[in-house]
């Protein structure tokens, strides 16, 4: 890969913070692999001096693990010890609605090339990578280093839906890869193509 190539791919983490251990909170979690994929990929990314971006996600329900007054706010400490190159935080699903602008930033930088990672595969990573795809970037979502919790609510005329976090992984896959908005990729094969 060239220099030059390899300048413009940014790793995009996305609210890997202490709250999201809360089970009793978010209940039963997928992929225990996560956050050791992440790692694996930071880390390749720092041999290879690329752009790191850190996302994290401010909830503003006092209530929330995530909220500033919480500690599990904050960042995991394999994640804190990190020196992003851009920290966003974000109140609501898309790290480009974020502070600082991440769209903005990505596009002083020349950086047109994603790979994003983190916490909750069908929530803010999911919606990152939807929106990404649409402002025109080259996205691949390393699956395996994410993960979600399992999830139901009740909707008028459909009732009550439920599906476990491995599911809602698979949904994710299957909504970015075949809507065109990323391509679904493997910890193992993205770093593999950085060598």
């Amino acid at each position: 890969m060239s220099q030059k190539h390899r300048e413009r791919q940014a790793l995009i983490v996305i609210d890997v913070q202490e709250g999201f251990e809360d089970t009793t909170f978010w209940g039963m979690s997928s992929n225990p692999d996560c956050e050791q994929n992440i790692a694996v990929l930071l880390s390749e990314w720092k041999t290879h001096d690329l752009p790191i971006i850190v996302v994290r996600h401010d909830s503003q329900s006092p209530t929330s693990p995530l909220h500033p007054d919480q500690p599990g706010n904050r960042l995991m400490s394999f994640v804190s010890e990190t020196v992003p190159d851009l920290l966003v935080t974000k109140h609501v699903n898309s790290a480009f609605y974020g502070d600082p602008g991440l769209h903005e930033w990505l596009q002083k930088q020349d950086i047109n090339r994603l790979v994003i990672c983190g916490i909750q595969t069908n929530m803010c990573v999911e919606t990152t990578a939807r929106m990404a795809g649409n402002l025109g970037y080259d996205v691949t979502v390393a699956l395996d280093a994410t993960r979600t919790f399992d999830l139901a609510t009740t909707i008028p005329g459909l009732g009550t839906i439920t599906h476990t976090a491995d599911e809602l992984m698979k949904v994710t896959a299957l909504n970015l890869q075949a809507g065109g908005f990323a391509r679904i990729s493997a910890t193992k094969e993205i770093t593999a193509t950085m060598s």
